[in-house]
């Protein structure tokens, strides 16, 4: 399967997505605004990858002048719905559908992995102005918690290695050289019900692209575990952002 098809297949589980994926911490922009070096209120800034909107949602709030960019119909309708007021365009990172030199900040939260980087790279820099900022960030459990370590070697055996569970340790592994980065991580937590925490993994596009009684048989388990390890139902998923910040 394709990192393209990958991609979409979020498409057919937006809903889903909207309603389970968790959001980002407020020190998540802070922290953007500093390693960008310029406050986000009033700038001009495209949101890359949008899908649902949580991070749109995040910057439009902070009293940013954003656009969104999806590539996906099914995402671009769970946008629409969320966040009317906000303009979104149809496009990817690899081809981006804004005018040169037009905006501040070029954000892509946890859809920089589906680019391209020998275009997405020219590209950003293509749209940016001097002195403008490309901010990547994604959202990672934390196997430094015992539960979610034990989870995330689960899903390894799972997925034979590879896959949904990764280490925000490696984040900042694979940035592209051509920039010079600074980064920053962020930890936070959320605590939701146990239904929403395995909504949430099964939103991930490694389930998505799988064979359905494999993935309901692994979420029996998860059900059957975590509600032992939270008997009150309700599960606290911790987590870390990495953050990277270029000025291309």
């Amino acid at each position: 399967m394709t990192t393209t098809s990958r991609a979409r297949s979020f498409d057919a589980a937006a809903a889903d997505y909207a309603a389970n994926r968790p959001s980002y911490p407020t020190a998540l922009l802070d922290a953007v605004e500093d390693l960008a070096g310029f406050g986000l209120a009033g700038a001009r800034v495209a949101d890359i990858g949008a899908g649902t909107g949580l991070g749109t949602a995040l910057l439009d709030a902070r009293g940013a002048r954003v656009t969104a960019v999806e590539p996906g119909d099914g995402m671009a309708e769970q946008f629409r719905r969320a966040l009317p007021g906000v303009p979104l365009v149809r496009g990817d990172g690899n081809r981006l559908p804004l005018k040169s030199g037009s905006l501040d900040l070029l954000t892509y939260a946890q859809a920089w992995h589906w680019t391209d980087p020998e275009l997405s790279v020219p590209e950003a820099r293509r749209v940016l102005r001097p002195g403008g900022a490309l901010a990547l960030w994604w959202n990672d459990s934390d196997p430094r918690v015992p539960w979610i370590a034990d989870q995330d070697a689960r899903l390894r055996r799972l997925f034979g290695g590879a896959g949904t569970a990764l280490d925000f340790r490696a984040r900042f592994r694979h940035l592209p050289p051509a920039l010079a980065w600074t980064t920053r991580q962020v930890s936070w937590s959320r605590r939701v019900p146990l239904d929403v925490h395995l909504a949430n993994l099964g939103s991930y596009s490694d389930f998505l692209v799988m064979d359905k009684d494999v993935a309901l048989g692994f979420f029996a388990g998860e059900r059957e575990r975590l509600a032992g390890a939270f008997p009150d139902g309700t599960v606290e998923e911790t987590y870390v952002v990495s953050l990277a910040v270029a000025r291309p």
